[in-house]
């Protein structure tokens, strides 16, 4: 007990030292940016607030999902002595505002309009009862997939662009003598595998069970049929894939140790950062059957109620992050495209221009929807119950999808 409480000391010591270093001039974020490309995008938007004056005091939590970071958030919070910036997803942005610990940007979003080149689907967690709350940096999306390009090209088959072309692709490299997906059994990288096959389903289908909570969405034959491809997805994994942190699966496609990983499109600031090119080196297609829809997070810096003296350095940082010249800058480096409509696509590659066209249609075409997988579709409770079907579906819990269909909808009335 001893131990702990000095462990406990020091750690309070350690976090009063750093926090009472941090100046007015300054900006304490909380974020969970810890891999090469995540760390690498970041630096575009220190570099541009270091050039204004502005000091940068970290406060990185590793965790590819953001749990531990919002862990971290709770106790800074809970000891009166909240971050100016914390990165946040979808409904934890709400969630703390409606708690009022959230500060206004009303001023210079109105300053800077943001309300004409923002889509309303990023406003509806950037804004909390009519005001700004958060200043959003991008807008990711999950439905993509990487393929190593050499394991492509051995298997002699196209890119798949339905179930049964990625199913074929999937046999081919597993007969080629590797690791056909590149996975990490993290509750959340679970989910965003997931998050396609459901999209695949249908937008509609998509909507009625991730949004709408539809229970019989949810406990239907077509999520019975999404849930029989995920344990038949399953069944390309390594040994090893338990636990695995996304950017090491990632890693896996790269050195063409597996053929292709089912994940967002901040793995390619990985592929960037390991000097690879798309169509050269790996190839980046939407999941088969997803065409012309986007499931979508958006990573937002929201930004907590400080005194007088830190404000101005606040929407300094607020100011920067919308700033057309960091949105291309930052998401061409991050994998992601711009939370700004009207960014042009002129310093991406073929990838970032891809998935910037694709939001611009799904925008237009009213298919563009919140990641179930990201917090983007329902509150934190309704998506942690979601997390505990899928990860038991991908371990063999259930003896087949409509089982797992039936335990989702379930988990969910029970949640709600």
């Amino acid at each position: 007990m001893r131990g702990f409480f000095g462990k406990a000391v020091t750690a309070a010591a350690i976090l009063a030292m750093t926090t009472s270093l941090a100046r007015a001039t300054d900006v304490e974020v909380l974020h969970w940016w810890t891999s090469g490309g995540e760390a690498a995008a970041l630096n575009v938007l220190k570099d541009m607030l270091k050039g204004e004056g502005i000091g940068w005091v970290d406060m990185p939590v590793a965790g590819g999902g953001g749990e531990a970071a919002m862990t971290t958030l709770k106790a800074r919070v809970n000891a009166g002595d909240p971050p100016t910036a914390v990165q946040m997803l979808g409904f934890d942005i709400q969630d703390w505002a409606e708690q009022g610990a959230l500060g206004n940007l009303d001023d210079v979003a109105a300053k800077e309009g943001w309300d004409k080149v923002i889509p309303q689907a990023i406003q509806r967690f950037a804004k909390y009862d009519g005001h700004w709350v958060a200043a959003p940096v991008n807008l990711h999306s999950t439905n993509w997939v990487w393929i190593n390009k050499a394991a492509l090209d051995k298997t002699g088959l196209a890119a798949p662009t339905t179930w049964d072309e990625l199913v074929a692709v999937l046999d081919k490299m597993k007969a080629d003598g590797i690791t056909p997906i590149a996975h990490g059994g993290q509750p959340w990288q679970d989910a965003t595998m997931f998050d396609s096959l459901v999209l695949a389903e249908g937008v509609d289908f998509y909507k009625k069970a991730f949004v709408d909570l539809d229970p019989a969405a949810l406990g239907g034959s077509q999520m019975a049929e999404a849930f029989n491809r995920l344990i038949k997805l399953s069944s390309y994994l390594d040994a090893n894939f338990s636990n695995r942190d996304w950017n090491l699966a990632s890693a896996m496609v790269i050195k063409g140790d597996a053929g292709m990983q089912f994940m967002g499109d901040w793995a390619k600031g990985e592929f960037l950062k390991a000097g690879q090119k798309p169509g050269t080196d790996f190839v980046c297609i939407r999941f088969p059957g997803t065409q012309g829809a986007v499931a979508f997070n958006s990573d937002e810096f929201a930004m907590f109620k400080v005194g007088d003296d830190k404000k101005a350095a606040q929407e300094a940082m607020a100011s920067a992050i919308e700033s057309p010249k960091f949105q291309s800058a930052f998401n061409v480096v991050k994998g992601s495209v711009p939370a700004r409509t009207d960014v042009p696509d002129t310093a991406f590659d073929d990838c970032g221009k891809k998935g910037i066209a694709d939001l611009a249609e799904a925008n237009a075409k009213g298919t563009l929807v919140g990641s179930m997988a990201q917090g983007h579709a329902a509150p934190a409770a309704i998506k942690n119950a979601e997390y505990d079907i899928v990860t038991g579906a991908m371990n063999g819990k259930y003896k087949d999808g409509a089982e797992a269909a039936k335990a989702l909808a379930d988990a969910i009335a029970a949640a709600k």
